[in-house]
């Protein structure tokens, strides 16, 4: 038996409820029963094993009042002491009512021990003993089977517990029986050594139990411990693993209370997945943790990463985006087979140069981590307002200068003509931007061309220009 390992059904919480309060006060009920016949019978007839089964059963009910008592508790809410609700106190009843039976073994041995050692009892003969031994195993033996179910459809450790006491109350039962006519046997037939047969009996029903009960209690213990199966947190992180999105699971812990399951996932995903996209990977992730574990209350973490497949470039500005930082002008250079990058990193204009150096020593140590193929980085810190140019005044149209661009551009067939042309100066330097319509067919490499053409052509002419910013467009799409 393996009661952690057992996951409740698809049952609502009153219906979970109703079934194992139902369920146990039956059990404490027929624990009640038994345990007033046997120790009848147990004086009735003075064996020792019939004795030691009431006594086992007497136990059996103040555990099953224990099972009783706890999963009315364990169906409590969560409050604001019990954050992950009530359900351990099920594990507890399941703990003390393993050490109950313990303490019962050890007492049977005990006096089976005492009684053949000093041969100290008188077995007298009864029919009531073996109505009553009978009696019990069709008793344990049909509550044993509703419980057992129960507990399977529920998730419930207590129950659990309680079917394993009525299964093992069967089997004692049929050993005392055994030694009670074996012990008739050898005074009717006058066999000496067999009127030890019921404190035998009795020492080996104990044995078994004691057996079952350190696993019971190994397992209970180690739901308190918050252990789970390893093949159960391994499927979880297999099943999440296979939700498309999820780069991988980093960190994956699960814990029980009661029949209920706590998970609680960190997941890697694509840096640029969007924030509607991230919603429908969580829920996808919890529906496959809902394929190992039903019912199980999931917490899921994002968190951004870089796939190992994307460019250089696109792990650098992923590291800046997660860390809220701009950067431009990032290059890649290859020098004696290393690889060099170097880009500007926009921070704010009050931050101390000692905090903004250090904060870009950790982007640096940052993207090193995720892009370990670099081999230097160098950052250039910049001011935002430094990037906001202000120009003293915006030229609509400079003759001279629109003059020589249309000249330039006129000298390849490909350009169809360029249009919205601005000029534009600061203190220090003047720029121009312009729309240049070209052939829907042409191909990106192509048209890279024709513009770096283009650019060069107008600087030989007007090298006072500063920097040149070309739009390329279809002609389909000419809005002059």
């Amino acid at each position: 038996m393996n009661i952690a390992a057992t996951s409740p059904s698809a049952l609502t919480p009153p219906e979970n409820s109703a079934l194992k309060r139902r369920v146990a006060l039956n059990s404490m009920l027929a624990a009640t029963c038994m345990t007033a016949l046997k120790l009848a019978a147990g004086i009735i007839s003075g064996s020792l094993g019939v004795l030691s089964d009431a006594a086992h059963s007497g136990l059996d009910l103040a555990g099953a009042t224990l099972t009783f008592f706890s999963v009315r508790v364990s169906d409590k809410p969560a409050d604001e002491d019990h954050t992950y609700g009530h359900g351990k106190v099920e594990n507890l009843s399941a703990f003390f009512e393993a050490g109950l039976m313990a303490l019962s073994c050890v007492w049977i041995i005990w006096e089976a021990v005492q009684r053949i050692r000093l041969n100290t009892y008188e077995l007298r003969f009864s029919i009531w003993p073996v109505l009553v031994v009978l009696s019990s195993i069709a008793v344990d033996f049909w509550r044993s089977r509703a419980l057992r179910r129960v507990a399977e459809r529920t998730g419930s450790p207590a129950l659990a517990t309680d079917a394993f006491h009525f299964s093992s109350d069967i089997w004692a039962s049929v050993a005392v029986l055994a030694g009670l006519l074996a012990t008739w046997a050898g005074v009717y037939w006058h066999i000496a050594w067999l009127r030890y047969a019921d404190p035998v009996a009795a020492i080996f029903v104990s044995l078994m139990i004691l057996r079952i009960t350190a696993t019971l209690t190994r397992e209970t213990v180690g739901v308190l411990m918050d252990q789970i199966p390893a093949e159960t947190r391994l499927k979880v992180i297999h099943e999440a693993e296979k939700v498309p999105g999820v780069l991988a699971v980093e960190q994956a812990r699960v814990r029980r209370s009661g029949p209920n399951y706590f998970a609680d996932l960190t997941l890697a995903m694509p840096s640029r997945t969007t924030f509607e996209h991230t919603g429908e990977l969580v829920r996808a992730a919890t529906e496959a943790v809902h394929h190992v574990l039903p019912q199980a209350d999931v917490v899921i973490h994002t968190v951004p990463r870089q796939a190992r497949t994307g460019s250089i470039f696109e792990r650098v500005r992923a590291v800046a985006a997660r860390n809220n930082v701009p950067v431009h002008d990032l290059s890649v250079q290859s020098l004696q087979g290393k690889l060099h990058v170097e880009l500007h990193v926009e921070l704010d204009e009050n931050l101390p140069l000692i905090a903004a150096h250090s904060f870009v020593s950790g982007l640096e140590a940052e993207i090193m981590r995720e892009t370990p193929e670099i081999d230097s980085i160098l950052t250039h810190i910049e001011s935002e307002p430094a990037t906001i140019e202000q120009p003293e005044e915006i030229v609509e149209s400079d003759r001279r200068i629109e003059k020589a661009l249309r000249a330039a551009a006129a000298v390849d067939r490909e350009i169809i003509d360029v249009h919205q042309i601005k000029v534009g100066r600061t203190t220090e330097h003047l720029s121009l931007s312009c729309h240049c319509t070209l052939p829907d067919e042409l191909t990106m490499n192509r048209v890279h061309e024709v513009i770096t053409s283009l650019e060069d052509r107008f600087k030989l002419e007007c090298p006072e220009v500063h920097r040149v910013t070309i739009h390329p467009e279809p002609v389909t799409d000419n809005t002059r």
